[in-house]
């Protein structure tokens, strides 16, 4: 069945892009062309994904997790880990 009627991709084609390691429309996107056109699609394509483990989630959840934090764990914005406000000045 289509997902992306301007681009011709298929359930199918997202499906393999995913197993891929595409976990976001947005890299679908970038895989396929699927939901830069008309958007129609993207919430199929949300739905294709579901939430779902992703291998490259935990790829970047590891490099990113503070030293000593469990992969995963969650990083305050605009922190550096390690770093208090006396030392940034």
């Amino acid at each position: 069945m289509y997902v992306c009627s301007c681009f011709g991709i298929t359930e199918d084609q997202v499906k393999q892009h995913a197993d891929g390691g595409a976990c976001t429309p947005r890299q679908i996107a970038s895989a396929c062309k699927a939901g830069t056109d008309c958007g129609g699609c993207v919430r199929r394509i949300q739905a294709l994904l579901g939430r779902g483990d992703c291998p490259r989630r935990e790829l970047v959840e590891g490099r990113t997790a503070p030293t000593g934090a469990p992969a995963g764990a969650p990083v305050a914005l605009g922190t550096t880990p390690g770093v208090s406000l006396s030392d940034a000045a």
